[in-house]
């Protein structure tokens, strides 16, 4: 089987971890590292998060590149209120023992991209587009080496989720996003909450997952029993949307999203 790689860039969040770990998991994918930006916490609890979560999967293989302590431009705001003050809370995890990196996530995203050969890398965002916007702006060469981006962000008919047109992750920056998204040359696949709003963790669903064995699917039940009673209370639907999982899903069944939006 041809082994599809990416680097996930993200900001782990409840459902950051979930999209992380479905990934390792997945057949076909290959993760080439994962660099951490500040959005829903700080970069220094998204950084040690994302080591929390390769460590949990039994990957430490795995680099964590940290990246921007914050937005282009902008005044940092966090989403601390609805994923607790570690942006992970829920399950009681260790502290890592794996450290991250010491090249910068930007600076690694330019240089894994340039050691690969033309359009063998995806580059998945899960948080803010910090790290990308910023990597594009300092090696312009590397959208031409990509093979594409996918990204969880951007809402349209459903509002937004941070104020009513905005989504959190471009919301969070959004002259990252503007940056990114003008670079026509590479092929980008948002995937907005009027996708992500389809795909709800039901009552039977968060049964089916706390029945299953092993310290991820435990660790995935308490992490979605926290961040999902926020919004559970806001929108009062049957289940909490699971928001950063889609990016990965749509990598693994396109015409499975295409068929929910």
């Amino acid at each position: 089987m041809d082994m599809r790689k990416i680097i996930i860039d993200t900001d782990p969040g409840q459902d950051d971890a979930i999209a992380i770990m479905l990934a390792l998991a997945a057949p076909g994918l290959d993760v080439l590292g994962v660099v951490s930006v500040a959005g829903n916490v700080s970069v220094q609890h998204t950084t040690t998060n994302a080591c929390k979560v390769l460590e949990l999967a039994g990957r430490t293989d795995i680099a964590v590149h940290a990246g921007c302590a914050g937005p282009l431009r902008r005044t940092p705001v966090t989403a601390a209120h609805v994923h607790g003050q570690t942006g992970m809370d829920g399950p009681t995890l260790p502290d890592p023992v794996m450290r991250p990196r010491a090249q910068h996530g930007v600076d690694f995203l330019i240089d894994t991209i340039r050691a690969h050969p033309p359009g063998s890398i995806t580059v998945v965002t899960l948080g803010p587009m910090t790290n990308l916007a910023m990597a594009l702006v300092k090696a312009p060469d590397i959208a031409q080496r990509m093979a594409g981006i996918v990204s969880m962000g951007g809402a349209w008919a459903q509002g937004g989720n941070i104020t009513p047109s905005a989504e959190f992750n471009v919301y969070a920056d959004p002259d990252a996003a503007d940056i990114v998204l003008r670079h026509a040359a590479v092929p980008h696949t948002l995937v907005p909450l009027d996708v992500t709003h389809r795909f709800l963790v039901t009552p039977p669903r968060m049964a089916q997952l706390g029945a299953l064995k092993g310290r991820c699917a435990r660790a995935a039940a308490e992490m979605l029993g926290f961040s999902g009673r926020f919004d559970l209370a806001k929108y009062g639907w049957a289940g909490a949307p699971l928001h950063d999982p889609c990016t990965i899903g749509w990598l693994l069944a396109p015409t499975c999203l295409r068929a929910a939006g």
